[in-house]
């Protein structure tokens, strides 16, 4: 869907239908500027994207990694649900703090350096999270490694803005946040596999840890060779290639918009009505993320190989269900509610979980539509590149993310208290219900781009 196909495009004849009459000067002209966008909109696309897909791949593999080695911490350190949610949670305290200067470095200075170096970093700060001992040091490496990550999200967020037309940047958008259903689709299974294993007299979820860091560090290197900052800088670009990706963005951008301060996005009322949704979304989304490998395995009592393994089936189909939504967002130029259907959706299911049903096929149905709900986030995350010129996106995609992710240490921390108090699961995922049922119907208070674009 990145091309038209040229099937559909009319043949060139003159007024009579004759094809040997050419057409006239402007009708000919017109035909050559759309047969030039599409060709340079699908190289843009085959250049960027793979490569954008495995490298978030690689970020999210360490949710996969901290959330099923919850298992083998509890088993073989005895670490507690408290502890083990405070650990997966201390991760965004650093992650939020450096939020906007991440996403403004990527803006002013390089994309191609800050996503170089935030990979090499935190490969390596995964990597050695295998020699925790104590909740201390659980604690002390995962803030290490939410300051090392920081930039990598609101940066390729913005970077995706330098380079995808309106028409296509939630498909691009899309395409890249694939990667975090895809993620749970490789790495459940695996790390299933490895929870029992040992090797060197070292625990298997100690090796899960040191295996998820490495693809980090060496597509930390190829990044740095491999992504170009903007489209004037594209030498795999033929010159006219490059001039109109450039013409077109400008074209796009909503007029009347300035850059903005940081104080100034902080009081833009789409910017925090965004910032809200973000964090009612993403308490739902990470307290089901790390705590979804726990409570299967003891729903079912099943062996961790089998756990990792039925435990990418939502992930699975909210891959599926998150390309199909991006595409049919931007077919219709339509964001609002393409993001509050699916988060409604996975509250309803959070909902018929929160009753826990007896029986586990229904369950699984239900943790499946939970994973669809993953569905909105193509369709949210083109919203504030449409509304603001770039500086100020690079600004308040920073701030949604950054206020958005104080959920990922809020949520995870909160589900395993509430655990630990009451003995169920039930309350915690009430919490999650209402999150989510809340961000879907604030979304639908949203601006849509053009009434936004003079903020």
């Amino acid at each position: 869907h990145w091309i038209r196909e040229s099937s559909a495009r009319p043949h060139p004849t003159g007024s009579d239908g004759d094809p040997g009459v050419p057409l006239a000067p402007s009708r000919a002209s017109q035909l050559d500027a759309a047969r030039l966008g599409d060709r340079t909109r699908h190289l843009t696309a085959l250049r960027l994207l793979p490569f954008l897909f495995a490298i978030y791949i690689t970020n999210y593999l360490d949710r996969t990694s901290v959330a099923y080695a919850a298992i083998g911490m509890s088993r073989d350190l005895g670490f507690s649900d408290r502890v083990f949610g405070l650990g997966a949670g201390i991760f965004f305290i650093s992650y939020v703090a450096l939020q906007i200067p991440g996403a403004l470095l990527v803006e002013r200075w390089s994309a191609r350096r800050m996503i170089s170096a935030t990979m090499i970093a935190w490969g390596s700060l995964t990597a050695l999270t295998a020699l925790v001992q104590t909740p201390g040091q659980l604690y002390l490496a995962r803030f290490v490694l939410g300051a090392a990550e920081a930039g990598f999200f609101p940066g390729v967020i913005v970077y995706l803005s330098h380079w995808f037309i309106r028409e296509d940047r939630a498909k691009a958008t899309g395409n890249f946040m694939a990667a975090i259903p895809i993620s749970f689709v490789i790495g459940s299974p695996v790390a299933g596999w490895l929870l029992g294993r040992t090797w060197f007299n070292l625990e298997g979820w100690r090796w899960l840890f040191v295996l998820e860091g490495l693809p980090a560090i060496v597509l930390g290197v190829v990044a740095f060779f491999y992504l170009t900052d903007f489209p004037g800088q594209a030498k795999w670009l033929a010159p006219e290639q490059r001039q109109w990706v450039e013409g077109t963005l400008q074209e796009e951008r909503p007029a009347g918009t300035r850059a903005l301060s940081i104080g100034a996005a902080l009081r833009s009322g789409p910017i925090l009505l965004l910032a809200a949704v973000t964090f009612l979304n993403y308490c739902a989304f990470y307290g089901f993320v790390f705590w979804f490998p726990t409570m299967l395995k003891r729903l079912s009592g099943m062996s961790d190989v089998n756990v990792g393994l039925l435990g990418a089936l939502p992930y699975l189909l909210g891959f599926v269900a998150m390309q199909l939504n991006g595409w049919h967002s931007d077919k219709t130029r339509e964001r609002r509610w393409h993001v509050a259907v699916p988060t409604l959706i996975g509250a309803a299911a959070l909902g018929g979980l929160m009753t826990q049903p007896g029986s586990f096929a229904f369950s699984m149905l239900l943790f499946t539509l939970v994973g669809m709900g993953m569905a909105y986030l193509p369709a949210f995350w083109a919203v504030p590149t449409e509304i603001l010129s770039q500086s100020a996106a690079a600004a308040a995609v920073g701030m949604i993310n950054a206020v958005g992710s104080v959920a990922g240490f809020a949520s995870p921390y909160l589900f395993g208290y509430l655990n630990t108090s009451t003995g169920s699961f039930a309350y915690g995922l009430a919490a999650l219900m209402l999150s989510a049922l809340a961000g879907g119907l604030l979304m639908l208070g949203a601006p849509r781009p053009e009434a936004a674009s003079g903020r």
